[in-house]
């Protein structure tokens, strides 16, 4: 005779499974929202992008941002994770002047 399954321990471990995800995905958004240099946006701006991209419609601006997004995660790997100076590099080039800094006033 077999042993009968325990339902209820598989469904806690299952649900403490789920929340280590959902803890890690967050992690890892906070991860790229710092090595991309979006933590120097003001929150308001941060989200006021993120809900622009969600609501967007033109499949070519979305997969113009996907090989960007792609191109990042390259160059990431191969400078042994230092994404910064990477992202930072790629979106002067990519998307026009560069901002403004303290180094460019004189």
């Amino acid at each position: 005779m077999r042993k009968p399954r325990d339902y209820d321990s598989e469904l806690k471990a299952l649900g403490h499974k789920a929340r280590q995800l959902k803890e890690r995905k967050v992690q890892q958004f906070g991860e790229l929202v710092t090595a991309t240099g979006a933590d120097a946006l003001p929150i308001e701006q941060l989200a006021g992008t993120l809900l622009s991209a969600v609501d967007n419609k033109d499949p070519a601006e979305k997969e113009a941002w996907r090989k960007r997004g792609a191109a990042f995660f390259q160059g990431s790997r191969h400078t042994g994770g230092g994404a910064r100076p990477n992202a930072r590099g790629a979106q002067a080039s990519d998307s026009g002047p560069a901002p403004a800094t303290g180094q460019d006033r004189a």
